[in-house]
């Protein structure tokens, strides 16, 4: 019986992602995973925390940055306790370290990469996990509330200058910190690594449009693309794009603006840090480039292409806005 037409189709997803794997040289077999040099931005909590730890659990040297001490020290303490219970020891000094910085800050991060020079002498992989929140809709936080059937009053001079300065913060944590990190460390990862790995942990609002989170979801796309741009630039770098959806944990901490959040609670209903993180090392090992979690978000990404309305109406429901 000839094989339907549908059913062919079906299959060829599989086909190709058994290609991509048997395709690929093994990153481990360049870059053992005991002998693997990471630096984790972000890492003093969130999805960073945990990426830093399941690295030292499994025997790699890593660099933790973040901007708040006393919690890289927690951090430092969690990867040195998880290496030793995986059977590597405690590691040295140089094996495990904090360093506290800002990665918008351009002499932070020249900093951190002088002291990995000095530690290690290059780097392996760079996880950028660091960057900022923000949960309202744009008239809101211009003090515009938008209600149906309700004239929309003009945004105050003040309102539009409160805006601004909230975009810019949003800039500053979701734009120009990846650029900072990346101008610093791609040299240092193309000269130094046998296969470098740079993974930037996005969010799936970068490429499906949310409401709530304007400033956010375009600050993040901005991120996005120049990544995507430098991984033409800089072919010798396996860059992955990850786009979690929402990721439990206090999202509100990090928010440039102020106001509720409109959403679910996100440590109810959100995605699990430690599967979040075991996927974004798995991602970096396999060389994947674009990595959509859960996966069937990446045909909800191109149904936005098809269907606008349909995905802007989850989206509205997703984040309980309406007008």
């Amino acid at each position: 019986m000839k094989p339907s037409k549908g059913l062919v189709l079906s299959l060829v997803p599989i086909f190709l992602a058994l290609y991509r794997v048997a395709a690929k040289p093994k990153r481990s077999l360049k870059v053992p995973r005991t002998e693997e040099r990471v630096l984790v931005v972000g890492a003093s909590s969130g999805i960073g925390r945990s990426v830093a730890r399941q690295y030292a659990e499994r025997g790699a040297r890593v660099c933790i940055v973040g901007r708040r001490e006393s919690l890289l020290k927690e951090v430092e303490a969690e990867c040195r306790a998880a290496r030793s219970s995986a059977g590597f020891g405690g590691g040295s000094l140089s094996d495990i370290f904090g360093v506290t910085a800002d990665f918008t800050n351009v002499d932070d991060m020249v900093e951190v990469r002088n002291v990995i020079e000095t530690a290690w002498g290059g780097l392996d992989t760079h996880v950028i996990a660091a960057g900022v929140s923000a949960l309202q809709p744009l008239m809101a936080v211009a003090g515009v509330e938008v209600e149906r059937g309700v004239t929309l009053k003009d945004a105050s001079a003040q309102g539009i200058q409160n805006t601004t300065d909230i975009a810019l913060a949003a800039i500053k944590g979701n734009y120009i910190g990846p650029l900072i990190a990346a101008v610093t460390f791609v040299p240092m990862l193309t000269n130094t690594s046998k296969a470098p790995s740079i993974v930037l942990v996005n969010s799936l609002a970068s490429i499906i449009p949310a409401p709530t989170r304007t400033l956010y979801a375009s600050t993040k796309a901005s991120s996005l693309v120049l990544y995507q741009a430098l991984s033409i630039e800089h072919p010798a770098i396996k860059f992955t794009f990850f786009m979690p959806s929402t990721v439990e944990g206090d999202f509100r901490a990090s928010a440039v603006d102020s106001g509720p959040v409109r959403e679910k609670d996100p440590n109810a209903h959100g995605l699990k840090r430690e599967d979040v993180a075991r996927r974004c090392i798995q991602a970096a090992d396999n060389g994947e480039k674009a990595v959509f979690m859960p996966e069937t978000m990446r045909y909800a990404h191109l149904l936005y292409w098809i269907a606008p309305s349909f995905i802007e109406r989850m989206a509205s429901r997703k984040y309980n806005f309406s007008i």
